[in-house]
């Protein structure tokens, strides 16, 4: 049952979670599972559970256990695409600067989904002050007095709110510079 890619293919699971084959089907009664594909199982949600999401179960047949097999390895892809995608833009907008950069969602709903958008959404709440800043200071080394930082940020929803903690404390030191009170 276990294999080093995924064997699963497109049409495996249906969304929603069920397989094409029983998809509206309820099961009743007895499924006779072999003690080995059970810990092969259990060998593979232990990987996962301590962080290894590059183990894979092979999903053959169509019983119950390919079924499992198959959403064990969904899990799977889906936990190692999240890691990756947080891996891609850190790098991205941490260390190569690129402010414009998120995290791609894939094929996911749910928890999945709200995960990358809190994710997206932590990228634009530090993004923007930094942004702002950039922009204060780029026009004070040209000359221009006039700019200061809005110690105010844009949210989501389209209202504002009052930068708080280092992001506000940043906020008021660059405007006082640039007010000529010498940061202090």
């Amino acid at each position: 049952m276990e294999s080093g890619a995924a064997t699963r293919g497109k049409k495996t699971r249906a969304k929603g979670g069920q397989s094409p084959v029983n998809q509206g089907k309820v099961r009743s009664g007895t499924t006779e599972v072999d003690t080995a594909a059970l810990n092969r199982l259990m060998t593979a949600l232990v990987s996962m559970r301590d962080g290894n999401f590059r183990k894979r179960l092979t999903v053959s047949g169509d019983g119950v256990m390919a079924e499992i097999a198959a959403v064990f390895n969904e899990v799977a892809d889906r936990n190692l695409h999240l890691t990756g995608e947080l891996s891609r833009v850190r790098r991205m907008v941490g260390r190569e600067g690129k402010l414009t950069e998120r995290l791609e969602t894939g094929a996911c709903e749910g928890s999945w989904a709200t995960a990358i958008d809190n994710g997206n959404a932590l990228v634009d709440d530090l993004v923007r002050p930094v942004s702002e800043v950039g922009r204060v200071l780029s026009a004070v080394a040209e000359g221009d007095l006039s700019p200061r930082m809005e110690l105010r940020t844009q949210v989501p929803d389209g209202n504002s709110q009052p930068l708080r903690g280092e992001f506000l404390k940043v906020g008021r030191t660059v405007n006082n510079l640039v007010d000529g009170g010498g940061g202090g």
